[in-house]
């Protein structure tokens, strides 16, 4: 089933999202319901505090334009694994933590499904750890470096209650502050079902 997505100035967006255990009502169901959500609004990622739910949830299938890459592999040989997130990747985080954020910082435009029609430049570290269980509740402890970092990054903002705009330059929040308020009204244009706050 396609879900509604929760749009900038929606109060779920805002609060810290709450870790869950095996016994989440319907877990599977909201899983492959944030998968459908997610390829038909055409994300890359979605986060469960956009479909509504304030728990610490999201979802993942990055593939970039060259779609002849190899699937991402992992490195035994670490304390965790090491993934090329340049390469393609499908992962559903569940209880996410990102513990350890490194490397250079790099500037690149992002875009989100919560605020429809605006893209602007935000500035992360271009490498990350993460903990995390995957939707059969096994432990997962991997190191991502390149365009899956900040994807990863996106999509963790989520559960902690923010969302991209909350890192770029101050003038530019101001300068942005008119479209943000006309997002929240429902001023856009999407192809996807969504609800404002």
């Amino acid at each position: 089933m396609i879900l509604p997505i929760t749009i900038y100035g929606h109060p779920v967006l805002r609060k810290i999202a709450k870790d869950i255990d095996n016994e989440y009502p319907d877990l599977e169901n909201f899983i492959n319901n944030m998968w459908e959500t997610m390829y038909y609004s055409d994300g890359v990622g979605l986060a469960a505090p956009q479909v509504g739910k304030s728990i610490r949830m999201f979802v993942i299938d990055y593939n970039p334009e060259n779609e002849d890459e190899d699937i991402a592999e992992t490195d035994s040989d670490s304390n965790s694994d090491i993934i090329d997130g340049n390469k393609p990747f499908k992962r559903c985080f569940i209880n996410a933590q990102i513990t350890e954020r490194f490397g250079d910082e790099v500037i690149y435009p992002e875009g989100c499904l919560s605020i429809p029609g605006l893209n602007e430049n935000v500035k992360r570290p271009d490498t990350i750890t993460i903990e995390y269980y995957d939707e059969n509740w096994v432990f997962h402890k991997e190191t991502y470096t390149g365009f899956g970092a900040r994807v990863i990054q996106h999509e963790y903002d989520h559960l902690e209650g923010k969302v991209y705009t909350d890192h770029i330059a101050p003038i530019r929040k101001r300068l942005i502050k008119g479209k943000l308020n006309s997002i929240s009204k429902g001023k856009f244009k999407a192809k996807y079902r969504y609800i404002l706050g």
